[in-house]
């Protein structure tokens, strides 16, 4: 059959196209009285059945009286292929049948530029009013496929027609409705030009942001968006204009844009990590920590129960896909907030709440079978043995030296067997001697093996320390000691390996400081005043070393050394950490 125009086929069709739209909105409008399965099932009925149409009206010839619902078919079809994520499907039909209904009304191929393409096609199609309703239903449709496959290019070219849209719309929606037989449409273009309109602004304003273009992403941010626009995406738009004014020195009308996210979508807690950020750079420690419990508190909560009904044609995620938003919107995991609660707690007084953010989060670390692997579950968290010895720091200033020695135990344990008999540090580093187990996958940091299990010896001599166990402190600071000196350094100044280096200078100082105050304690006068001069060689200005020396040089007798030492103390000195 080459030509079809008995008016009992059309309608037929228009029948077959309004049955399969009235069966999806019939679903949805049914709500919980469906299960979620069913409703993805019908969806996938109504795509074939959709499709099975168009096949059929596309087996003919084109021509003017079927254009208007081939199109509308079209429509149908598309957007039931974006529910099913088949994007490159649905933009081949779109432009097959926009050639179709061109050549229909004797026009010619038009060329594949999207702009030129769609300019050709409107200027056709517009002298028709169910042929332009038609064509700018598909304007909307093709916009959908540009936001989500992430070419905004195309939607700059075409911005006058997007943005004429609206009112393109409203002028052939009162010609169109005299028409007494129309072919049903799944989702109105209206609404989907609102959501669009939106999600272009925040794809939009997201490159911009991330291409440090700030006053220009803040200029298209501030776009009034319709006031039906679903919260989520009014949060996302409050959350990065927040960005916009942070990166360029405006940090407290930063606060008040997340504010107004967190009020606009109480689940935005994009906004809530990036007010942390900003409490930490105004220096707000205790806003920072409230916000930080916060926020574990709400990442910590069941995700919200999904609706028994199918997800909607097209939802806002599948509209911005895009990587500059997603790393402007990137929230850490809960065990990356409550390690990040813990150092701040026990940083700033609050030890006790610290300590016990330390263990709930090794217990979740330990539940989820991670020990085993050696890293901790994001990239942001520290390695699991500086978590436990950061544990293990704060237990003993929390007073808790025998879970303190405890947690070092484990570390001294997990480690042993990848200690090196000795490591001659040079770039590139030594790769894992072969055959040697490697139960933590830490083989190719065998520097920080060492340094692991020297941290872990040094706090379990200040746990005897605080014990007054000076014997046993002694024995564990040697053990320290003797672990470090197995570490020689061949190329100096190498940029790869001078945060370790000055690592281990810093323990050797602490491990020697710390044993020669033990020393003084068992009243070993010249062993602790070869340790404390010693530690102070190795790092340089630890001040509880030089107060030390100063104090066994005087009981030594030699006061005059002693004066002078304690003048040179009190002129320049800084306490080393432990990093």
């Amino acid at each position: 059959m080459s030509r079809v125009s008995a008016p009992c086929l059309l309608d037929r069709w228009t029948e077959e196209n309004n049955a399969i739209v009235d069966k999806w909105k019939q679903h949805r409008d049914r709500g919980d009285a469906v299960t979620r399965e069913q409703g993805l099932t019908l969806l996938k009925c109504c795509y074939v059945e959709s499709h099975k149409l168009l096949q059929k009206i596309q087996g003919v010839l084109a021509v003017p009286a079927h254009v208007q619902l081939e199109l509308t078919v079209v429509y149908n079809c598309c957007l039931f292929s974006f529910s099913q994520t088949q994007l490159t499907e649905a933009e081949h039909l779109l432009t097959h049948s926009l050639e179709r209904a061109l050549g229909a009304v004797g026009c010619d191929r038009p060329p594949p530029n999207p702009p030129v393409f769609w300019c050709m096609v409107l200027k056709s199609l517009g002298s028709t009013p169910s042929l332009r309703s038609c064509a700018l239903h598909l304007l909307c449709l093709s916009w959908a496929l540009w936001l989500s496959t992430c070419r905004l290019g195309h939607i700059q070219e075409l911005q006058e027609e997007l943005q004429s849209l609206s009112e393109g719309l409203g002028a052939v929606e009162v010609a169109v409705e005299r028409s007494a037989v129309r072919p049903a449409v799944l989702v109105h273009p209206r609404d989907l030009k609102d959501l669009l309109l939106i999600c272009t602004v925040i794809a939009q304003g997201a490159e911009l942001l991330c291409e440090g273009r700030c006053s220009e992403a803040l200029t298209v941010l501030q776009r009034d968006p319709s006031p039906l626009a679903p919260r989520e995406l009014l949060a996302q738009i409050h959350t990065l204009i927040g960005l916009c004014l942070s990166r360029t020195g405006r940090p407290h009308s930063a606060m008040q844009c997340y504010r107004k996210a967190l009020e606009t979508d109480v689940r935005c807690v994009c906004a809530l990590h990036q007010s942390i950020l900003v409490y930490r750079q105004l220096g707000n420690t205790q806003a920072e920590i409230q916000a930080l419990r916060l926020l574990h508190s709400v990442l910590m909560m069941p995700p919200a129960t999904q609706p028994a009904v199918a997800p909607p044609i097209i939802c806002p995620a599948s509209l911005l896909p895009g990587q500059s938003l997603s790393s402007l919107l990137i929230v850490p995991s809960p065990l990356s907030v409550l390690h990040s609660l813990a150092q701040k707690c026990v940083l700033h007084g609050s030890v006790s709440e610290g300590v016990e953010h330390y263990l709930d989060l090794l217990a979740a670390l330990q539940s989820d079978h991670q020990l085993s692997q050696g890293f901790s579950e994001a990239p942001s968290l520290p390695r699991l043995p500086e978590l436990y010895l950061e544990a293990g720091s704060s237990l003993l200033t929390a007073q808790r030296p025998t879970d303190c020695l405890a947690l070092c135990d484990e570390v001294i344990s997990t480690t042993l067997e990848l200690l090196p008999e000795r490591l001659l540090l040079e770039e590139p580093m030594e790769a894992s001697v072969p055959g040697s187990p490697d139960k933590l996958g830490l083989g190719q940091d065998r520097l920080g093996v060492v340094l692991w299990s020297g941290a872990a010896y040094l706090l379990q001599g200040h746990c005897y320390s605080h014990l007054k166990d000076w014997k046993q402190a002694v024995t564990h600071y040697t053990r320290c000691i003797n672990l470090l000196m197995k570490v020689s350094v061949k190329q100096k100044g190498c940029v790869k390996l001078e945060l370790g280096v000055r690592t281990l200078q810093r323990l050797k100082g602490m491990a020697l400081a710390g044993r020669g105050i033990s020393f003084t304690h068992r009243d070993q006068k010249r062993e602790s005043l070869r340790d404390l001069q010693l530690s102070l060689q190795a790092a340089p200005g630890c001040a509880s070393a030089g107060l030390w020396l100063t104090e066994v040089l005087w009981r030594l007798g030699r006061r005059q050394e002693a004066a002078a030492f304690w003048e040179k103390t009190q002129s320049s000195s800084t306490a080393p950490s432990l990093e």
